[in-house]
């Protein structure tokens, strides 16, 4: 199974992606986690990254679509995966066509968690109190949910229009979300 999940910040992507990943037996492949863990090492990737993230803006194509591209080049890739966090712009779905054309594959499924806003922003902060997030800033969190909107969400209509978008609430437990993702993946 080669699979996205999309959604807009604190819909629960990270959350459910273990899980869906799991079940199909394929790795979860965060971008936001891949960035994370170079900031955390210091790293002049990680430096550049974290600058952009605090001020609540989307690291660019360039960076993001060299991160992805050496990921997918893992052999736990092989069989499939599942990407949370890319593609976010016009040029990444692009870019990832052109990767998995080389890879001769195409993309199973493209899984969406819809939620409002003003419960996501509440999460978020929810979130920034318990794990320390920094980025997650009330302003910082609203412009993330502005950048979603305006830059990620027409990819929906993409995948809607190749017939490969899977609409599932993401507000409720988790159990219950995952229930409902799995009522419309194939099994």
């Amino acid at each position: 199974m080669r699979m996205l999940i999309m959604g807009p910040p604190g819909a629960g992507k990270g959350t459910q992606a273990k899980g869906v990943a799991a079940h199909y037996g394929v790795p979860a492949i965060s971008t936001g986690d891949i960035f994370r863990a170079n900031i955390s090492q210091g790293t002049e990737l990680g430096r550049q990254v974290q600058q952009i993230m605090a001020s609540g803006g989307y690291v660019g194509d360039d960076i993001t679509n060299a991160i992805v591209a050496d990921r997918l080049a893992e052999e736990d890739t092989r069989n499939g995966f599942l990407l949370d966090g890319y593609p976010r712009t016009l040029g990444q779905v692009a870019a990832l066509d052109g990767l998995l054309a080389e890879q001769q594959t195409a993309l199973d499924a493209v899984l969406v968690l819809t939620a409002d806003t003003d419960e996501l922003v509440a999460r978020l902060l929810r979130r920034a109190e318990t794990e320390g997030r920094e980025d997650d800033t009330e302003e910082a969190i609203r412009v993330r949910q502005k950048v979603y909107a305006e830059e990620t969400a027409p990819l929906l209509d993409v995948y809607r229009e190749r017939g490969l978008l899977v609409e599932v609430d993401g507000l409720g437990a988790v159990g219950e979300v995952a229930d409902r993702i799995f009522e419309q993946l194939p099994r």
